[in-house]
């Protein structure tokens, strides 16, 4: 028997104000980062500022506290996001364009060794950067942060490069084209969509990562942005709650400006339409 209409409207209304709760618990914090961030008083409740003004941004923007920690983390979470992407690429293409007894096995490694805590391994790591000495440098933590994201960036390069037909690669092969050729002109324009969605989630989980950098970069003038913050975190439990706000804003835009930019080609999809003639 269909519930009643009476019935069905309670149910809905539920479904409404579970929704309004769950969207005013990611928008609260959102609301007090914008108003704390122009309020030269601000504390941790949310309130909206007597004197609203841009002092807390005027403070923070400085080479020491923002720009040179935004540069490095430009320089480490952009170069480890191309080798990443890069290396997911050449490993997915004999999953997908190879089939093996081995494929699922390995797979099924790949993604038991995303579930390792990363804690659990930072002490031999940090052993073995001190006898290589890749210990703070920039380019040996880019490229432990690549290797923390490659099992995962295989895994999801490997579906999207599923979706494109193999025939079009053999239309290449059958005008010289080599397998690099065909990976580089073929499979990976027609998956852009993919590869910047690999991109974009890289990206973003090295770029919020504090635990790699702050173990493995010693020096304050390679710290990223992510670790400078605790620059607003004083003594006795005092925190300097408008200046973090002000530099939250700025810390999060590269990423925000990232998907941006890259929206419009994520909603594109595969344009592989009439790519093969019959």
């Amino acid at each position: 028997m269909p519930p009643s209409p009476h019935r069905r409207t309670r149910h809905r209304l539920a479904a409404d104000a579970a929704l309004l709760l769950v969207t005013a618990a990611f928008a609260l914090p959102l609301l007090w980062l914008l108003l704390a961030s122009v309020d030269p008083q601000a504390q941790l409740s949310v309130r909206w500022p007597a004197s609203p003004g841009t002092g807390n941004f005027s403070a923070v923007l400085n080479e020491d506290t923002t720009f040179r920690p935004m540069l490095n983390s430009l320089l480490l979470c952009g170069g480890a996001t191309a080798l990443t992407v890069g290396c997911a690429a050449l490993a997915a293409y004999p999953l997908s364009r190879f089939p093996s007894r081995f494929n699922r096995p390995y797979l099924l490694t790949i993604l038991f060794s995303t579930c390792l805590p990363i804690t659990a391994i930072m002490v031999p790591v940090y052993g073995l950067f001190v006898r290589v000495n890749l210990i703070d440098t920039l380019y040996g933590t880019a490229l432990f942060m690549a290797a923390a994201q490659l099992p995962f960036a295989i895994w999801l390069m490997k579906n999207f490069m599923d979706s494109v037909p193999k025939s079009l690669e053999e239309a290449a092969w059958t005008d010289g084209a080599g397998w690099l050729q065909s990976l580089t002109r073929v499979v990976l324009p027609l998956m852009g969509p993919g590869v910047s969605v690999v991109a974009i989630y890289c990206f973003a989980l090295m770029w919020g990562n504090f635990f790699v950098p702050f173990l493995l970069l010693l020096s304050p003038d390679q710290l990223p942005a992510s670790v400078t913050v605790f620059t607003f975190f004083g003594s006795y439990g005092q925190i300097i709650y408008g200046q973090l706000a002000a530099f939250a804003i700025l810390y999060s835009t590269p990423v925000v400006l990232l998907y941006a930019l890259i929206a419009r080609r994520l909603g594109a999809g595969f344009a592989m339409g009439g790519a093969v003639k019959g």
